[in-house]
């Protein structure tokens, strides 16, 4: 890394330690973007005086961290102790504080909630061994769905239900595991002894993981909303995953390949990659058409707000020969104008998150967190059809974001 000249001063000697251990912290859904040997064109540290150091730099240290995995698993008999790396400090001991409150957090997530959680970031590690390593981890993505399943098979409410709770996840990876979660559902409410079923998943995960593989100088991030260049280059996504497979060796079955090649693909020929039209189409790869777009809709992206279930309903029927309109009809018909895991406003001022419906599609119970007459307090009360009317006429689905409601974040 870049050593500027110091000036005597405490701020100084803070960059100066910096230097002699540069170990940053980085939360596994931002190390999607970092490979080991990359330059890094900037990074500026802010200190609570104001002042500034900028450096560029380049990852180069991995060796540590592994050595310390290596003592603590027992596995290598010729390592002594902690590397010093992991020999806490003050700073180690604020980032033990936060590990402790996040646990703390998690303890008040549902099991079927953290289950998703860590499903997501199952996902993204599978992530890191394709880019860090070269390594395509088969054994852990056929693990991921099968968990999948094992979920949505042990209570599909409560599934879908925590599938919103990955609202505040990279977009690439919310969409991967909610896509990936209705399409199990759907498929096995239509046969669920149906033997594309592992093999329709697994491609329905593995659709978005091109995305980040195209993260680089021309697409510095995922995040930002892109400009017309940028869209250009991130429609590159499925093309970008398939050579990466190729290259590590990898090879996924005809179902698999055609869900990650064709999910993009559309009825009139309007999609991407090769622009296939309806016939060239199979019903599966209609059926994940319809998931992906609603899923779209039903969340901001690219500086467009979210649209409520009704109205992502019409935006798709209203496409003319873009989608599968029987495929429309037998997705609202599962997951109704209330979907579990919606935010519903009511007359009484109350928001609440729907946890289940009857097969009216109704809501039946819900879970209150917030009363808009009193904005800055939360409320975590969950009540059954019977108490509705404490909290007046339900109004329709709301985005979380614009009444500043979030998810326990771990």
């Amino acid at each position: 890394m870049a050593r500027p000249a110091l000036s005597p001063n405490p701020t100084a000697a803070v960059v100066h330690s910096l230097l002699q251990h540069p170990l940053v912290v980085i939360d596994l859904a931002e190390s999607v973007a970092i490979n080991v040997g990359q330059v890094i064109p900037g990074t500026t540290l802010e200190f609570p005086n104001g002042e500034r150091f900028f450096a560029d730099g380049k990852i180069r240290f991995v060796e540590e961290p592994e050595k310390e995995a290596a003592y603590c698993t027992g596995s290598n008999d010729k390592l002594y102790g902690h590397s010093p790396l992991f020999i806490p400090g003050a700073k180690e001991k604020k980032i033990l504080q936060r590990e402790t409150q996040a646990r703390e957090k998690r303890a008040r997530q549902s099991p079927m909630e953290r289950g998703v959680m860590d499903f997501a970031h199952q996902i993204q590690v599978g992530l890191m061994y394709i880019k860090t390593r070269d390594i395509f981890p088969e054994e852990i993505f056929y693990d991921c769905v099968d968990t999948l399943r094992y979920l949505v098979e042990q209570d599909r409410k409560a599934f879908l239900f925590a599938l919103s709770a990955l609202r505040d996840e990279p977009d690439w990876i919310r969409h991967a595991v909610q896509v990936a979660g209705q399409l199990l559902d759907m498929m096995l409410a239509r046969d669920p002894h149906d033997a594309r079923v592992r093999e329709a998943v697994l491609g329905a995960l593995l659709h978005t993981l091109g995305k980040p593989l195209l993260v680089g100088a021309k697409l510095p991030s995922l995040k930002a909303s892109m400009n017309p260049v940028q869209k250009d280059i991130l429609k590159g996504h499925v093309t970008a995953l398939s050579h990466k497979l190729k290259a590590l060796g990898w090879f996924p079955s005809p179902i698999c390949r055609a869900v990650i090649e064709q999910a993009n693909e559309r009825l009139d020929g309007s999609g991407y990659p090769a622009e296939k039209q309806g016939h060239q189409l199979a019903e599966l790869i209609r059926l994940v058409s319809v998931i992906k777009a609603v899923n779209k809709l039903r969340n901001a992206r690219n500086g467009e707000p979210p649209r409520s279930p009704l109205d992502a309903y019409r935006m798709i029927h209203e496409a003319n020969r873009v989608y599968d309109k029987r495929v429309l009809v037998e997705y609202i018909q599962a997951y109704g104008l209330y979907p579990i895991g919606s935010l519903a406003k009511f007359s009484g001022g109350f928001l609440a998150w729907i946890m289940d419906i009857d097969g009216k599609g109704t809501p039946t119970q819900l879970h209150i967190v917030k009363n808009l007459r009193f904005p800055d307090t939360n409320i975590n009360s969950v009540i059954t059809k019977s108490d509705f009317s404490q909290i007046g006429r339900l109004e329709g689905i709301v985005s979380p974001s614009a009444y500043g409601v979030k998810v326990i974040k771990v």
